[in-house]
């Protein structure tokens, strides 16, 4: 007897705020080019989940005219229920209509936290290599494509071009890497075996900086270090010429935006990987970003660098993360992937983590 399609999943997100739970979603059918594909891992982004969470992601007091590009006043683009979150998955392939995927294969997604998923053609699909741990695979589709699109955007601001390498903007600098979490960890590491000269993590959390430290990177722990000093008397070019060369931000506070442009030297670049939620009040431009000549560049994964589309797709993204996941892969899974929870244990994990009872680098809901 054949076994009959599945139609629904379940799917983790939050019924209000601090109320996370589970919904009954419907699947769309499978057609040419798709896959079908049953969830096996999921890594939680604890920034963007919690603010779901917890109700202060903007999107539920603002609204983003898409075709405008300008928030519009007075709207919102979110509301409770949050029937789906999430961007890191691992599932394997139980029906395919795409030639190249085959029933049984791992494929990396971005489709949140659904017992399955029906990815349709030209969806985010990444196969997980033999070679890679599937709880590793979380970071191919999404969240290692964002760490590698920070370097990119650090080779478009320094070294100008059409067909820039990754590792243009940081072989043979001096990086400083704000933020130790999950996104600044995988930056410094890319940034380590792309060249740089030196590569450091700086963060105020002793917890964190431990696991970078783990990970053989160099560290300043900010709540003890003004960073801005430490670089400058860490790197002298000459007289009026010291610090880094380039920061990589990974943390979502405007005063750790203002400690990155003091850290620089004059017309020195910091690339913007964070998300400011309350804004920017701590922001000064009229100080080191002036009279410095300092750049602040952002950097999304929604886009690549202006001019090289054409040679950087998600794809590509995905193969540097591939890169890193073979070359410190056995390091990621013994330091930074804290926790594997079953996915049952999801609500209250999270909760745990937005009332700060329980801390994680990187949590791992297991499915299977």
């Amino acid at each position: 007897m054949t076994e009959a399609p599945v139609t629904t999943c379940r799917s983790l997100g939050v019924a209000e705020a601090m109320r996370p739970a589970f919904f009954d979603l419907d699947l769309p059918a499978l057609e040419d080019g798709g896959v079908h594909v049953r969830t096996r891992f999921s890594g939680v982004s604890a920034g963007t989940e919690l603010a779901y969470v917890k109700g202060t992601d903007p999107g539920f007091t603002s609204y983003r005219d898409p075709d405008l590009g300008v928030f519009v006043p007075g709207r919102s683009s979110r509301s409770f229920p949050v029937q789906a979150m999430g961007y890191m998955e691992v599932g394997e392939v139980v029906a395919s209509r795409r030639p190249d995927l085959a029933v049984g294969d791992l494929v990396a997604g971005a489709y949140g936290h659904r017992s399955e998923h029906v990815l349709a053609a030209g969806a985010v699909v990444v196969p997980v290599p033999d070679d890679v741990d599937p709880v590793l695979g979380i970071y191919l589709a999404q969240m290692g494509p964002i760490c590698a699109n920070g370097l990119l955007h650090a080779a478009a601001e320094l070294a100008p071009g059409s067909d820039r390498r990754i590792g243009d903007g940081v072989s043979g600098r001096r990086v400083v890497v704000t933020g130790a979490g999950v996104v600044g960890l995988l930056v410094a590491l890319l940034a380590q075996l792309h060249g740089a000269d030196e590569v450091v993590v700086a963060d105020p959390d002793p917890s964190r900086l431990a696991v970078a430290e783990a990970l053989g990177l160099t560290t300043v722990d900010t709540s003890q270090t003004e960073l801005w000093r430490w670089t400058k008397d860490r790197w002298q070019d000459g007289p009026g010429d010291r610090g880094a060369d380039v920061v990589l931000q990974c943390r979502g506070r405007s005063d750790v935006l203002h400690a990155a442009l003091q850290c620089l030297r004059p017309q020195g670049s910091v690339i913007d990987l964070a998300f400011y939620q309350g804004g920017a009040p701590d922001l000064r431009l009229g100080e080191e970003f002036h009279h410095n000549g300092l750049t602040v560049r952002c950097a999304q994964i929604g886009r690549v660098p202006r001019g090289l589309a054409d040679t950087w797709d998600r794809d590509r993204l995905a193969a540097e993360t591939t890169y890193l996941l073979r070359e410190r892969g056995a390091d990621l899974l013994t330091h930074l992937v804290t926790d594997v929870v079953p996915v049952d244990d999801g609500p209250e994990a999270l909760l745990g983590l937005a009332r700060r009872e329980r801390s994680t680098t990187q949590m791992v809901l297991a499915f299977d």
